[in-house]
């Protein structure tokens, strides 16, 4: 029997329309979908792909969000363990994920554990949620030479990359989003800011001006940051 093979599907910020063509067909054709159980982003993303996983069977991967690298690197582990005996069987996997599987996603470290099994692996991208957050405040990411940051909110090392020319695109901002918000101030491009939470779904918020933010946010939220060339 031929093993079968594990798709990484990124299914896009949000927005069903959203999803590429690519993504559909994998998605259509897979014999199991599997999505990551580690918070909102699983039922995101299933809710995104609803109408093309029909009534495949659906794993659930156990993949807690903690700080604990042992613990993760256990859950990816199993995860990878369970994905491979089915790719033994033939079947063929697609793992769902928001955005982008390239862009901090869970997905990837079962990709990479699963490839150096040996197994076929084939990553398909999706629109990344702050390509999509740019075109719902109506402004590029970037213009002519300038160049684009793309930073954890929550990295430890948050000041100094907030200090490299160029504009930002802060993810993971979620209960750190007051202080982030401050600390924008304090280099004085609050002004230069914006924020989009949920971008393409249900209860999406847009603040195109982040001094008069004054609550914290959800998992779902981006700052996008403009470079200041005054």
């Amino acid at each position: 029997m031929s093993k079968g093979k594990l798709y990484g599907v990124g299914v896009g910020p949000g927005n069903p329309e959203l999803l590429t063509v690519k993504a559909v067909r994998v998605i259509q054709e897979s014999d199991v979908v599997a999505v990551p159980q580690a918070g909102a982003g699983e039922q995101a993303a299933l809710a995104i792909a609803a109408e093309y996983i029909g009534d495949k069977p659906v794993l659930h991967c156990d993949m807690p969000m903690t700080r604990d690298r042992a613990a993760r690197d256990a859950s990816h582990d199993r995860a990878a363990d369970t994905i491979c005996a089915l790719l033994d069987e033939g079947k063929t996997v697609a793992f769902l994920t928001l955005g982008d599987p390239s862009v901090y996603s869970t997905c990837w470290y079962v990709h990479r554990r699963v490839a150096a099994r040996g197994y076929a692996v084939e990553m398909v991208p999706g629109v990344p949620s702050f390509c999509a957050a740019a075109a719902a405040l109506g402004r590029a990411l970037c213009e002519d030479d300038e160049m684009l940051h793309i930073i954890p909110a929550s990295h430890g090392a948050l000041d100094a990359a907030l200090d490299l020319p160029g504009g930002k695109v802060l993810m993971k901002a979620g209960k750190a989003i007051l202080e982030v918000r401050d600390r924008l101030a304090e280099r004085g491009v609050l002004q230069n800011a914006a924020l989009v939470e949920r971008c393409g779904m249900k209860g999406e918020r847009i603040v195109s001006e982040l001094d008069t933010l004054d609550d914290p946010t959800g998992y779902f939220s981006i700052i996008l940051v403009k470079e200041d060339k005054a």
